[in-house]
């Protein structure tokens, strides 16, 4: 089996690449190149810009793929140009969407493929849907063998997830924590949230991969693990061994005060909702996909390479200060009104 993977080495991509190889597939990248040295054997990389048309046509020469699987692509525009690339070239082409791009605010917590899509809080989310309505119309106009899913917060070990952050990733709130300052979470803490590690995210993806039931359909991919947000909190001081200062702040007033971290998409139009994925629809084609790292060894797999790699560790002292100050304003108020 062959597959092309546009992308092939990002947080989601890298892990399927990986259990590829592994499983026996051919496996082509085309990307620019940037991260080959950590491929497996055996990967060939087909270097070009997916936005330079004629480059991609003379690197993918007559070769036709099994699948063609897309990780970059957020825009309409970007789905039409893959649509005129690998028309009659692929058996499958399967776009990672985005489980975002259900319904806010939501009408249940409990969330399926059948669930409407509709976001105006997130233009990323509504880009997503976007892109669904066009590849969808592809395959009942045209029979275009196209498969959507949508991940929620999938992470690997470069990063932990965390629901409030600043431009540079999470680094800065991990040192916050260490350093025995408090760390904002959003809302009351209670909002239930899923977390999936990447490689478990991979076995549900391959499993759809050469699947001809899965033609023509969407699947959500998560694990089955739900946590509330100061769960999560408290799962990632524990492994760091510190002492958890939560300093619990509206969402609302997030999103107000923090516009340039774009908390109004990213709290209101998503993280901020409680919601449990049922992923029957999934297990029904891939009954293997199950969780095998919860979110308390994920963690610690993701403090464990982060410590080893400082360039893991990029601060952001603008967020620092930002944390500080909406801290401080707040407690002030707060002894006002005593």
């Amino acid at each position: 089996m062959k597959a092309l993977l546009i992308g092939g080495t990002g947080t989601i991509s890298m892990a399927i690449t990986k259990k590829l190889v592994k499983d026996g597939w051919e496996v082509f990248l085309l990307n620019r190149g940037t991260r080959s040295a950590e491929l497996p054997d055996g990967v060939k990389v087909i270097v070009a810009d997916i936005n330079d048309e004629a480059a991609v046509l003379k690197g993918i020469g007559d070769e036709h793929y099994d699948c063609v699987c897309e990780f970059i692509g957020f825009t309409k525009e970007q789905v039409e140009r893959d649509y005129r690339l690998f028309k009659g070239r692929t058996n499958q082409y399967i776009y990672i969407s985005s489980a975002s791009a259900y319904h806010k605010p939501v009408g249940s917590y409990i969330i399926n493929e059948g669930t409407t899509l509709a976001n105006p809080y997130w233009q990323y989310s509504r880009d997503k849907i976007a892109c669904e309505e066009f590849l969808m119309s592809k395959y009942r106009e045209e029979g275009f063998p196209i498969t959507i899913v949508r991940p929620s917060h999938t992470y690997d070990e470069r990063s932990i997830p965390l629901g409030v952050h600043g431009a540079k990733g999470s680094w800065q709130v991990i040192k916050r924590m260490m350093e025995d300052k408090p760390v904002i979470i959003h809302g009351d803490g209670m909002s239930l949230w899923t977390l999936t590690f990447n490689t478990d995210f991979a076995i549900g993806y391959t499993g759809l991969m050469g699947n001809r039931h899965a033609i023509g359909e969407a699947f959500q991919i998560t694990c089955d693990e739900t946590l509330t947000w100061n769960q999560i909190y408290q799962t990632i001081a524990d492994a760091l061994g510190v002492t958890l200062h939560p300093y619990h702040v509206s969402s609302d007033f997030l999103s107000e005060v923090g516009k340039q971290y774009d908390y109004i998409g990213s709290l209101i139009g998503d993280k901020s909702n409680s919601v449990v994925f049922e992923n029957s629809k999934l297990k029904s084609l891939v009954p293997q996909m199950t969780t095998y790292v919860p979110f308390h060894l994920g963690v610690r797999k993701c403090i464990d390479y982060i410590l080893a790699h400082p360039e893991c560790q990029v601060e952001d002292p603008e967020f620092d200060e930002w944390c500080d100050k909406v801290i401080a304003e707040i407690d002030e108020l707060k002894n006002k009104i005593k």
